[in-house]
């Protein structure tokens, strides 16, 4: 199947093609055509397997179709979790839509309003933005919804996850009720059920990958180490390796900008992102990383979501997360469209239970190893990992509230709301 046979207007097709791309994926060859056809959409997928192409190409056809009022609303909604999600998807509505006459805003928060204001006052036909910022738009009257005929819900277990449910709650209040919604997130579960009866239509259904499992091309490997000795490892690892870019997840703000400060010293460059840092800190290392600039990228789970790196060859756990299924979510950074990739996770005697809890939901064991030098110390006992890391270090993974700890059974503990985090 070629992009040709899908339905594609010639001006996204010769964007397409400017792109490199010939075939589509699986989610791309079954979301377009039931887009195209108006029909609402519950999509699951891996990450890196093409979604925002897959909404992104028959959003642009079906507003390309009807002409712009003279006041130009936004016509499409695509809601995000994260800063750094809203402006990819927007540079892929700009990529793929160079050869239409269509205009793109994207408001997060994190950055002054007034630039943002000042371009949906210019006219948007399509908004790309996160709930917490544009419900301060609605809130000072800089927005209006009142023309929107697509809405799409991109990572939408993410947005659930983080606490957004009730401010997407009050985005659909102010948006048409007669609409096209698509709804896309990388597992369906019962949250996002509940969610899509809701919303949706009579749904087009996709699922083209097994529910919380990784990627195939996903080499996947353990190594276990004193928990005071990991940061020795990773460098180590990435001289010996010579690993040249390489995507690091840490639970904590404070611990991502220690561990970020120990790889400098050791002679590799290194940059943190996480909630802390502006929106200016965050672009500039992301920007430095992609380039090449710097090799490692320190990230928390909630900076990292929505990272698109193309071909990125290494993904480390630093420290295992607490959900299991934000394992999947953080090796999903690499191996992307069927490229190969690498996830190594440094596990301490603390980590048993987070590793034996992640190993269920795969369904198999990770192969471990040590390192010679490395081996940990049969000595040491374990201690509790608590919210934020051990021994009270103050609260952690975005300060969203209590998380569970090593010994908490492996669901999914509920979390307050987090507001305007966008």
């Amino acid at each position: 199947m070629s992009f040709d046979s899908l339905g594609l207007r010639a001006e996204l097709l010769r964007a397409v093609r400017e792109q490199g791309y010939e075939t589509p994926t699986p989610v791309q060859a079954r979301a377009i055509p039931t887009v195209l056809a108006g029909r609402d959409l519950l999509a699951a997928a891996q990450t890196g397997t093409g979604k925002t192409a897959g909404f992104t190409l028959p959003l642009l056809q079906r507003l390309a179709e009807q002409p712009a009022a003279r006041r130009r609303l936004p016509r499409a909604l695509v809601l995000v979790p994260t800063r750094e999600l809203a402006a990819q998807v927007a540079e892929s509505v700009q990529t793929y839509g160079a050869h239409l006459p269509m205009r793109c805003a994207v408001v997060f928060g994190g950055v002054g309003m007034q630039p943002q204001v000042d371009a949906l006052r210019r006219g948007v036909d399509i908004l790309v933005a996160t709930p917490g910022r544009l419900l301060d738009h609605a809130g000072q009257r800089t927005v209006d919804l009142s023309a929107v005929e697509i809405l799409v819900l991109d990572e939408a277990d993410r947005m659930l996850d983080m606490g957004f449910i009730h401010d997407i709650k009050r985005v659909l209040a102010l948006l048409p009720a007669k609409r096209q919604n698509l709804l896309f997130s990388a597992t369906f579960a019962d949250e996002i059920r509940t969610l899509a009866d809701r919303l949706l239509d009579r749904p087009e259904h996709i699922d083209v990958a097994p529910r919380n499992t990784a990627a195939e091309t996903v080499r996947q490997q353990v190594f276990r180490v004193d928990r005071e000795r990991k940061a020795e490892l990773l460098a180590r690892l990435v001289h010996d390796g010579d690993w040249s870019q390489v995507l690091v997840f840490t639970r904590t703000k404070h611990g991502a900008n220690r561990l970020a400060e120990k790889l400098d010293r050791a002679g590799i460059t290194a940059a943190a992102i996480h909630g802390n840092k502006s929106q200016g800190a965050r672009t500039r290392a992301l920007g430095d990383f992609k380039s090449g600039r710097i090799r490692t990228l320190v990230a928390t789970e909630v900076a990292a979501r929505g990272l698109d790196i193309d071909g990125l060859p290494h993904v480390v756990n630093f420290e295992l997360p607490f959900v299991p299924e934000d394992y999947v979510h953080r090796i999903g950074r690499t191996g992307r469209a069927g490229a190969a990739g690498h996830a190594v996770s440094l596990v301490c005697v603390d980590e048993d239970q987070l590793l034996r809890q992640i190993e269920r939901l795969l369904k198999r064991q990770i192969p471990s190893a040590t390192v010679t030098g490395f081996e940990p110390d049969p000595s040491i006992r374990p201690e509790p990992i608590v919210q934020g890391g051990r021994r009270g270090q103050g609260p952690g993974r975005g300060q969203r509230g209590a998380r569970p700890s090593a010994t908490t059974p492996a669901r999914r503990a509920p979390r307050p709301p987090r507001r305007r985090a966008g």
